[in-house]
């Protein structure tokens, strides 16, 4: 073999003492660092170098600005013999000098800890698993209720940081103290890879600029980059390396760059990153456990199956639905009783415990629906296709069905896995259309007349046990055709029929909750809704008590009775706004692994026991539901993990976490779209009911748009108006008005595009008057007609 085709070896290494041994050796050794800046054809690798400093080398910068943190060894120490407390470490979004800590511990009463100040964060950030020690009640601090964004240039200005740290402190009664402590020590990072925005430095020449994180409760990251030109003003990913004592910000590496800022591509992956949903494609070893096409129900599928494709089953769901996990059916049997089906998916027919699949799914945990993109927890080929309830085809089901007289009592209920084929997949309002005309007599309107008869006495009966109904502003947009963006926004409007499969899906997750539970006393899935601590009620009581209405909240029912007594004929939309208001109060549901827990009640629905058994294609908890259910009828077999009461208990953890990301990127959607629609709208004013008053502000709610948004008071370069601020009522004076919760103002809504990273509705008080506040009305028609003339010009 030639010289020149030898392969030549090369050692890279950070260990110094190996790099020495191996250039003694006569291998040629780099560090990494090293090794990259050799690269000379590939510039860009090393802005992707970590960021790594010697702890050693921290004199150089001189000035150190944190505490030292302590050993793991030590804080181990210290937690045991309850010098120190551990705890995860929850930044605030609305002031950067402040976070809260909250203790992993059973007995402490302390469960919440506030720390405030640069020195005594020390260097923690957002989800990090900290050590904390308690300060001497004599330094206890309030939660501050000001506003406080870090947007300082210069990194290294901390004089001016211990000036904005004495503005927390403002005189508070002794009650409004809280244990306030410090961090000692980093038990465990979370850090994870940020999308931002790079602050390209001021210095000319400069590779150190400083990232902002989208996410206002991380710091900003100090990064070294040759192409600060080329990434303003795009979204990119950064990660963190490292924190030394003498840097007012950790220090990061550049990763990724995702696109132009406000493109809806970049957008949309941006909140996806950001709320840690799942969303690259399916990889193929997910694949490979999907059913070869084409597909068909075999006799090995019929086993333990009960054959229902003779019943006239049908489903309802929204128009453009793809992905339909529910049907119905509705008939009189001949001993004059009713028979009621509800038939689900039978997804776990599909997915197998343990595949790849099925860890992905579990993964996943949910479908998240964004404004106009699904990224389904299951892949498409049975999301849309082989579990989907289409009509005239057969498909797999899991069926619960029902004995009910005509005043929908059960009779008896029985469970089982069937083959349906849908007579008839409807939207509520083509439903809604058959229930309502005359003309329509066939057997798929008797069917759903009957459902809906019963559905109203379910409803009824469910409401007098002190089931809520509460409400919360839907938004729809209206697409543009081609370039998708949002032409209209209107609030989504609830149909009968919609109740009526709503109805039928609560009896059915009911009715398995109370079998699954007989059968698995240990290791049942279900969901809860605890009620709300009466602290929570505070907002809701004072402001209907500034309208003169008494709201009782000792229980559901009394909360659910005192809300249907509200009626004001000349304030139809109080009602509503009550409904709103009381939404806000309430605890979140969550998955519970029933041996794990003994309060099984479900607040909401007012009902003992609850679980999801209605939607597998787009919830990973309702597989479970399935298998324990098709388990506890001998329809199939059981194994390890279904009946382990600490692997459910960790599996609905991670359900409840996706759950919540899932809400929060849906209304980061929301939010997106709806700043597109005011972008192209240009400046309007709306009515607006006030939902919270604050000190410097009130928080509206535009019934229009389901839109709501912040009034502040208090503006940058203009003159402080006179603000009072009155917690019991609660009211805010300005001037000389006094504002209530719920009263009624007009307010001018625009797109703020001053900070490109944070783009957001701005909201100005129009009516009433206060001079120096609000802003005249008239110039929101001039503003408004802008786009429309263009429109026209583009129609000519």
């Amino acid at each position: 073999m030639s010289a020149e085709n030898q392969l030549q070896v090369i050692f890279i290494t950070n260990d110094r003492k190996n790099k020495e041994k191996a250039i003694e050796e006569g291998i040629p050794a780099f560090t990494c660092e090293e090794y990259v800046k050799s690269l000379t054809a590939n510039p860009e690798l090393i802005d992707r170098l970590a960021c790594l400093s010697d702890e050693g080398n921290e004199i150089e910068s001189g000035k150190v600005i944190f505490s030292e943190h302590l050993p793991l060894s030590k804080l181990q120490q210290g937690i045991k013999s309850g010098t120190y407390l551990q705890g995860t470490f929850r930044a605030s979004r609305e002031n950067y000098l402040e976070a809260t800590v909250w203790v992993h511990s059973d007995t402490e009463e302390n469960k919440e800890i506030i720390l405030q100040g640069l020195k005594n964060l020390n260097r923690a950030v957002h989800e990090d698993i900290v050590a904390v020690e308690l300060l001497p009640k004599n330094q206890w601090v309030a939660p501050s209720s000001v506003v406080l964004h870090d947007e300082g240039q210069n990194e290294d200005d901390v004089e001016k940081e211990e000036e904005r740290e004495r503005i927390l402190k403002t005189a508070v009664n002794e009650k409004m103290l809280k244990p306030t402590g410090r961090v000692v020590g980093i038990i465990k990072r979370n850090w994870r890879p940020y999308c931002g925005m790079l602050s390209k430095s001021d210095i000319k020449e400069s590779r150190r600029h400083l990232f902002t994180p989208a996410d206002k409760r991380i710091p900003r990251i100090r990064i070294e980059t040759r192409q600060a030109s080329t990434l303003e003003g795009r979204r990119i990913i950064v990660s963190i390396d490292g924190w030394p004592r003498n840097s007012r910000y950790p220090n990061g590496h550049f990763v990724k760059n995702l696109g132009e800022v406000g493109d809806k591509e970049t957008e949309t992956e941006v909140l996806l990153l950001e709320h840690d949903v799942p969303h690259q494609p399916f990889s193929q070893a997910v694949l490979s456990f999907l059913p070869k096409m084409p597909w068909s129900i075999t006799e090995k599928d019929m086993k333990n199956r009960e054959d229902l494709r003779h019943l006239c089953v049908c489903s309802v769901d929204p128009p453009g639905c793809t992905d339909i996990d529910d049907a119905l059916h509705c008939r009189e049997l001949e001993n004059g009783d009713l028979e009621v089906g509800v038939h689900i998916a039978d997804v776990s027919h599909f997915i197998r415990p343990g595949n790849a699949l099925d860890q992905e799914s579990a993964r996943r945990g949910t479908t998240v629906y964004l404004c106009e993109k699904r990224i389904d927890m299951v892949p498409e080929l049975l999301s849309s296709n082989l579990c989907s309830l289409r009509s005239n085809v057969d498909r797999l089901a899991f069926s619960c069905i029902w004995e009910m007289n005509h005043n929908a009592e059960i009779l008896k209920t029985r469970f089982t896995k069937s083959v349906i084929n849908s007579k008839a997949s409807l939207t509520y309002a083509e439903a809604q259309m058959r229930i309502d005309s005359a003309a329509m007599n066939d057997s798929i309107t008797t069917s759903l007349r009957g459902l809906n008869k019963l559905a109203k006495i379910l409803k009824k009966r469910r409401i007098e046990k002190g089931a809520l109904t509460l409400s919360s502003p839907e938004v729809r947009f209206h697409m543009d055709s081609e370039t998708h963006d949002p032409i209209d926004l209107q609030t989504k409007e609830l149909r009968e029929t919609n109740s009526m499969v709503e109805e039928f899906m609560l009896l059915a997750n009911i009715s398995v909750a109370k079998k699954i539970h007989e059968e698995f006393s240990e290791h049942a899935l279900l969901r809860k809704h605890p009620a709300p601590p009466p602290s929570n009620y505070e907002i809701l009581v004072k402001a209907a008590k500034s309208k003169n209405l008494e709201i009782k909240t000792d229980t559901a029912k009394a909360l659910a009775d005192s809300l249907d007594r509200v009626d004001s004929p000349i304030f139809p939309y109080l009602n509503t706004l009550l409904r709103i208001l009381a939404t806000r109060c309430m605890m979140q549901a969550v998955y519970f692994c029933s041996g794990m827990d003994n309060d099984f009640h479900h607040y909401g629905l007012a009902s003992p026991i609850y679980t999801h058994f209605t939607s597998p294609i787009r919830r990973y908890a309702d597989i479970i539901v399935h298998r324990l259910l098709a388990v506890a009828i001998g329809a199939d077999c059981t194994y390890p993990e279904l009946t382990d009461k600490h692997k459910l208990a960790d599996l609905c953890k991670n359900l409840n976490f996706r759950h919540k990301m899932a809400q929060y990127a849906q209304r980061a959607s929301v939010a997106f779209h709806t700043q597109l629609f005011f972008k192209s709208k240009g400046i309007v004013s709306e009515e607006a009911y006030i939902l919270f008053v604050r000190k410097n502000a009130i928080v509206v709610l535009i019934p229009k748009y389901g839109l709501e948004g912040t009034v502040f008071f208090e503006e940058k370069d203009k003159p402080k108006p006179r603000l009072i601020y009155d917690d019991e009522v609660p009211s805010l004076k300005i001037e000389d008005t006094v504002f209530h919760i719920f009263d009624k103002v007009k307010v001018r809504i625009m797109l703020d595009s001053s900070n490109l990273q944070h783009q957001k509705i701005r909201m100005l008080l129009v009516e009433p008057q206060i001079p120096g506040i609000s802003v005249p009305t008239d110039t929101s028609n001039m503003d408004n007609s802008e786009p429309e003339r263009k429109k026209k010009k583009l129609q000519k």
